[in-house]
């Protein structure tokens, strides 16, 4: 049985994305089982994402607990959506917004794609789904993410969706990207920079 819950769901040309809940947080806490049950999807062997930990899970829960609001601007789970020949929905990952819009308009992002699912794609997808959502809101005036050097593909999943390096720290690694709004620009955002489509192979974060 899927969920079913108030928050909209994004949708792409091969992905849904599910906003967390209190019951997903639940759900993943007791495993893949039951997080396939309440997601309504299939999830892969290697469950969980390297970077998604048991704390993000605690962290997400604890937030969606104490301010309701934060389900607006909060992770989503990602699925590749049933038909075109595949059978049930499949988790492929995670992306989300790490809280809403701060006082500057600076909203946060990341995401992680599972093993069995890197390099098609779903990584570039979510994210430009993410932009659109983010770019609806007015009071959204930069989109920023961090990764690390060391992580390639999530860096030319970045560098495809329009997203511009804006600072480096050599000690620890972490790099940081930004995408702007434009004062006056229309925000286009459903396709990557570059790409015909959102559909096409591309490089997908770990």
């Amino acid at each position: 049985m899927g969920i079913t819950g108030q928050q909209p769901r994004m949708l792409t040309n091969r992905l849904e994305l599910v906003p967390a809940t209190v019951a997903l947080c639940d759900a993943e806490s007791r495993g893949p089982a039951a997080l396939a049950t309440t997601l309504g999807a299939k999830v892969p062997r290697s469950w969980p994402p390297p970077v998604f930990e048991a704390d993000d899970v605690d962290r997400i829960r604890g937030r969606l607990i104490a301010d309701p609001m934060a389900a607006d601007w909060t992770l989503h789970y990602v699925l590749r959506r049933a038909g075109s020949g595949v059978g049930r929905p499949a988790l492929v990952g995670v992306a989300g917004y790490d809280g809403p819009p701060n006082a500057d308009g600076v909203v946060e992002i990341g995401y992680a794609i599972a093993e069995e699912y890197r390099r098609q794609g779903y990584a570039t997808e979510a994210v430009m789904a993410l932009l659109g959502r983010a770019f609806a809101d007015s009071r959204v005036r930069v989109v920023a993410a961090t990764t690390y050097t060391t992580l390639r593909a999530s860096i030319g999943v970045l560098v495809k969706t329009g997203f511009t390096q804006v600072s480096r720290d050599a000690e620890s690694g972490v790099v940081r990207f930004e995408r702007t709004r434009h004062t006056g620009e229309h925000e286009d955002v459903t396709r990557p920079r570059g790409f015909p489509d959102v559909s096409g192979r591309g490089d997908v974060a770990t």
